[in-house]
């Protein structure tokens, strides 16, 4: 399979500590072709870390002709616009979550990456750690019986601040779009994508104008499951995941944000006890990025990403529009 050339669309921290690093890594899959900022200072300040090509405005990355793929993690208010000039380019486009602020918006960038048969990746490196395929076993292979109910909070401190841009509703900022959006996903990789929100309770600031913390409850449309899920900007730090079944119950408490050098604990309850099991550190990332070298060679897997992509934006918008009815 070829090589992948990538550019990188915004100086966001995550490019900086997380995805960057694991591109230039994985040397056999990608060609860092360069990062773009809005501003000259900013551009060269990122690309001197990483000793790569600077580009001042977005347009000038992306009007490059050796350029197979984009990253953008920028503010999700400018997550559409970036990917439609990206696609437009037949340009494959890995995005931070949220992909974008409206369903419209999703469905609309889903459907022109269909027909153009280009990759359109959220985001949600926790799909590939290791240790989300540790309790997936796990639960194929009827360790807690059957799935009862699954509860998944993400949540942190306030940002220290006040200018953060998830603070900003004009940038697509609020808890649901930022943090929210973790425990909806992991609902679906175990209830499966035909489920909906059935309640949701969301507090809002009125001085900041966004959504700070709440929560919703996710059901089966063709079976018995649920989960109760919760977020937050204003909350003592949580990151878990709890499966409880007929027969046994699994738990994990770093599910989303697992560093690379971290050993995650899985701990897993029956009648029989506690068993402790230690997952290796694996880092998420670069097993993101493997997943859309052999999307973008392979061409296989294509509708599942667009399926999943315009469900979990369904999900997002159902819990704002109950929430907003309450």
């Amino acid at each position: 399979m070829s090589l992948v050339r990538i550019g990188v669309i915004g100086c966001a921290d995550i490019a900086r500590r997380s995805v960057v690093p694991a591109i230039l890594n994985l040397k056999d899959q990608y060609a860092l072709s360069g990062i773009a900022s809005r501003t000259k200072e900013k551009a060269e300040e990122f690309a001197s870390l990483f000793d790569i090509v600077p580009y001042t405005g977005y347009e000038s990355l992306l009007n490059k002709d050796e350029i197979d793929a984009v990253y953008i993690p920028l503010p999700n208010s400018m997550h559409a616009k970036w990917i439609e000039e990206a696609l437009a380019k037949d340009i494959h486009v890995l995005v931070e979550k949220s992909l974008a602020c409206s369903f419209e918006e999703v469905k609309h960038l889903n459907e022109l990456a269909s027909s153009r048969r280009l990759v359109l990746l959220e985001n949600f490196q926790f799909r590939f750690h290791e240790q989300l395929a540790v309790i997936n076993n796990m639960v194929n292979e009827g360790k807690i019986g059957e799935i009862r109910c699954l509860k998944s909070s993400f949540g942190f401190p306030p940002f220290p601040d006040i200018d953060n841009i998830r603070y900003k509703k004009e940038l697509g900022g609020g808890a649901l779009l930022d943090a929210g959006v973790y425990p909806i996903k992991i609902a679906q990789i175990f209830l499966g994508q035909n489920v909906e929100v059935s309640a949701a309770n969301i507090w809002f600031d009125s001085k900041k104008n966004i959504d700070i913390w709440g929560g919703a409850y996710l059901k089966q449309k063709d079976g018995p499951m649920f989960a109760e899920v919760a977020f937050g900007f204003d909350n003592f730090y949580q990151c878990n995941l709890e499966l409880w079944g007929s027969e046994g119950k699994i738990y994990t408490n770093r599910i989303f944000t697992a560093k690379p050098d971290f050993s995650p604990e899985i701990i897993f309850e029956s009648s029989n006890g506690k068993n402790i099991i230690n997952v290796e550190p694996c880092n998420h990332f670069e097993k993101m990025l493997l997943h859309l070298y052999n999307l973008i060679n392979a061409k296989e897997g294509l509708a599942s990403e667009y399926v999943q992509n315009i469900n979990q934006s369904r999900l997002i918008c159902e819990a704002m529009s109950i929430a907003c009815k309450r």
